[in-house]
């Protein structure tokens, strides 16, 4: 099974598109809402990021709503 997490914030649309598509697939995800989690929020600039969603898929990091990207990693 792969490990997925994902950055996300309660005013992200695309954010809310990113876990949509991994519900529809029944893919299990950790969510970290840098709305509400302010260790969650410094986790994310220290990896070098200032925007999201944010999934990382078995350590591989996509940036934005990149469904394709998304899908290939899943199926890897």
């Amino acid at each position: 099974m792969k490990v997925v997490e994902i950055y996300t914030s309660d005013t992200c649309p695309q954010c809310i598109k990113a876990k949509e598509f991994l519900k529809n697939k029944n893919i299990e995800y950790k969510e970290y809402n840098i709305s509400k989690d302010l260790d969650a929020k410094k986790k994310l600039i220290s990896m070098g990021y200032m925007s999201i969603p944010l999934t990382i898929i078995d350590g591989e990091h996509v940036l934005g709503l990149d469904i394709s990207r998304m899908i290939q990693l899943l199926e890897k």
